[in-house]
């Protein structure tokens, strides 16, 4: 970028060229595979993530490996990887770590993040996200969003298996987020996905319902969980795709990033 703006200072490049290097610039090829948008971070509040799950394992590592020749300026973040491919994965790349790049592999998540220095950073202005689940089962996809949170930079507070079918539970872990203020809650549930619902009639803040493919019968595959949310008449209850812990984390570090830019204009005014 630096290198465009000198072309333009120069007197080399008109105002135009520039606004079309700049754009270019913005995208990463990487030998046709695959676009990488190195820029995403600045433009929406959070880099991009790779997706492993329909990729090849060749054009897995050779993406990896582009990326991480660029210098890994942000950390690399890889969704829906499987233990065996990671296992593949951090044996062909082991020669980053030379490089000070370290490998950190959520198991329950399935996500792996390469990064320099520090796993992450949190910034406490952008307050916190609690995240639960009904069960035990539905921990994996609880665990991606969390992972991806705290990659945004954002703090959580977890609590599990503490569904509805013993409802006693919820109450005291509910109460323990409202009194640490957190700015919005991920409910994640599976089977008929009723606990959502029952969060979103108690608290008044953003509740991020993440139907989960637990469950058999009428309810297996997740469907019956996110028919039960979409329906659902709790007031302030948005849902998203099934099993979709990534995209209920954006939304919800869209939701603290907006609040804490808010405060911020609120306090220079």
């Amino acid at each position: 970028m630096k290198e465009i703006l000198q072309q333009l200072l120069d007197g080399e490049i008109s105002i135009e060229r520039c606004e079309t290097l700049l754009k270019a610039n913005n995208i990463l090829e990487l030998d046709e595979i695959a676009n990488f948008d190195a820029d995403r971070k600045e433009r929406t509040g959070f880099p991009e993530a790779i997706l492993a799950e329909s990729k090849s394992y060749d054009d897995l590592l050779n993406i990896v490996e582009k990326i991480s020749a660029n210098g890994l300026k942000e950390n690399i973040i890889i969704t829906r990887l499987s233990k065996e491919r990671f296992d593949k994965l951090n044996q062909d790349l082991s020669y980053l770590s030379d490089e000070g790049i370290e490998f950190n592999y959520n198991k329950a998540a399935k996500t792996l993040v390469l990064h320099k220095g520090r796993l992450a950073t949190l910034n406490p202005d952008l307050g916190k996200v609690g995240i639960i689940t009904a069960g035990t089962s539905d921990i994996p996809v609880a665990e991606e969003a969390r992972v991806i949170l705290e990659q945004g930079g954002c703090e959580t507070i977890c609590s599990y298996d503490i569904g509805i079918a013993g409802i006693h539970r919820l109450f005291p872990k509910i109460s323990h987020m409202v009194e640490e203020e957190v700015n919005v809650i991920v409910v994640c549930a599976g089977m008929e996905g009723a606990l959502p619902s029952v969060v979103a009639g108690l608290v008044d803040i953003p509740v991020i319902g993440v139907p989960t493919s637990v469950g058999y019968g009428i309810g297996a595959d997740g469907k019956a969980a996110v028919y039960s949310m979409l329906q659902s008449c709790a007031p302030g209850l948005s849902v998203v795709n099934i099993d979709n812990g990534f995209g209920a984390a954006i939304d919800a570090l869209t939701i603290v990033q907006t609040i804490a830019r808010n405060v911020e204009k609120a306090k220079n005014k």
